[in-house]
């Protein structure tokens, strides 16, 4: 009995090991961002209520860091339809893969692969209809 509920906290630990670690490289970034952009904000207020000019380069780097969203258009949606079909495919074969071993496994991946399947070819179907309309 010890050892079962040692199995269980060791699943539990790692799944969650596991996730904090998904959390951290996705979150601690975007508040170190934050931190920095707010430390920023008060040097350029501070520098403003004394009647400080900023430099130029101060002005650059603040625009250069601001991140544009690139405009659809059918090459773009191509290039991400193929990329879903690719995610697919290679769910196809991992659940092919692992049929091996144990064979209901690849139904449950084809299905799973299924949803990225067809939002890929509806990326590459909006491809084609937006080059009709270009």
């Amino acid at each position: 009995m010890d050892v079962a509920i040692a199995g269980i906290i060791s699943s539990v630990f790692n799944v969650a090991i596991i996730f904090s670690a998904i959390v951290a490289i996705i979150v601690v970034p975007r508040y170190l961002k934050a931190k920095e952009r707010a430390e920023l904000h008060k040097t350029i207020q501070a520098a403003y209520e004394q009647g400080q000019q900023l430099p130029p380069e101060l002005i650059t780097a603040l625009t250069q860091d601001v991140k544009v969203k690139p405009k659809a258009s059918p090459a773009r949606d191509l290039r991400t339809g193929i990329i879903w079909v690719g995610v697919a495919v290679g769910l196809a074969a991992f659940g092919y893969a692992i049929g091996f071993e144990e064979p209901d496994a690849t139904y449950i991946f084809l299905g799973i692969a299924a949803f990225p399947g067809f939002i890929g070819l509806a990326f590459i179907l909006m491809s084609f209809i937006g080059r009709d309309r270009s």
